[in-house]
């Protein structure tokens, strides 16, 4: 047990890393994907004086829009670099930023109106330890709001394709692209009411060559994917020029079509 929870510290360490690599900011606001964060909250109708928690919250993705609603607001991420840039993005705004685990929240029980996570607990890797803490913190009554990359999608083929050219997840972490499907997320939960739709984003680059680079410099995975694989890295960025082409809408820029999973979910109130 003492190895296994070593090596999965190290795993977790190995996260913050990859994470701090690149430019996740730049990328995101390149690629307009920022809006996704502010149709979640409003997908929750997050209200003034609401506590509200953002899990694996990134560079704020989410956890800003929620704090100009007037709500008390926190966002968590396990990677200080990325909280620094949240904080820079944040400034002027009631925000309590919390370097901490999405599977050890630093909160105590029924802390929060409102959980949150656009595209950051399904990263986190043992899934069930991580809905079991969002469904901890959230108060009888309270609203609970997820997006994540569906396995069907762009962005979930994205990931495969990369994937292809990386030695295998560790055996106890689970697969991120999981979160993307309904059938698994209600394994995850008890005790809390989930509805679900599909929704597009759209991801936005001058040109198929500018979004490979793009990809290539500010994104964590790919930046440490292309350092490590040295001379197998044209044949990635070939993949990747591929999927890109046939994914495309546009014909005289990048533009394409991310569906991605919105989990809502309500806690049941306790029995009077």
């Amino acid at each position: 047990m003492v190895g296994g929870m070593q090596r999965l510290a190290q795993y977790k360490e190995s996260v913050r890393t990859t994470w701090a690599t690149g430019d996740y900011d730049a990328m995101m606001r390149e690629e307009g994907l920022y809006e996704v964060g502010q149709r979640l909250v409003d997908a929750l109708a997050v209200r003034a004086g609401e506590d509200v928690l953002d899990v694996a919250c990134g560079t704020g993705n989410a956890t800003i829009p929620a704090a100009r609603t007037g709500a008390r607001v926190t966002g968590l991420d396990l990677t200080p670099a990325m909280l620094a840039k949240a904080r820079e993005r944040g400034a002027g705004l009631a925000i309590d930023w919390v370097e901490g685990d999405a599977e050890e929240l630093p909160f105590p029980d029924g802390s929060f109106d409102v959980v949150l996570s656009s595209f950051g607990c399904m990263f986190a890797p043992r899934h069930a330890v991580v809905a079991g803490e969002m469904a901890r913190v959230l108060r009888p009554g309270g609203r609970l709001g997820l997006c994540a990359w569906t396995p069907e999608g762009t962005i979930g083929e994205f990931f495969r394709v990369v994937g292809a050219y990386l030695p295998p997840a560790p055996e106890y972490v689970d697969p991120p692209l999981a979160w993307g499907s309904e059938d698994t997320v209600r394994s995850l939960f008890e005790g809390i009411e989930l509805s679900f739709n599909r929704e597009m984003g759209m991801i936005h680059h001058p040109s198929v060559a500018e979004a490979v680079d793009c990809y290539a410099t500010q994104f964590g995975p790919v930046v440490l994917a292309r350092e490590a694989l040295g001379s197998r890295w044209p044949a990635l960025r070939q993949d990747l020029v591929e999927l890109f082409e046939r994914n495309n809408t546009s014909g005289s820029s990048l533009v394409l079509p991310a569906e991605y999973l919105v989990i809502r979910g309500q806690r049941r109130a306790r029995s009077a």
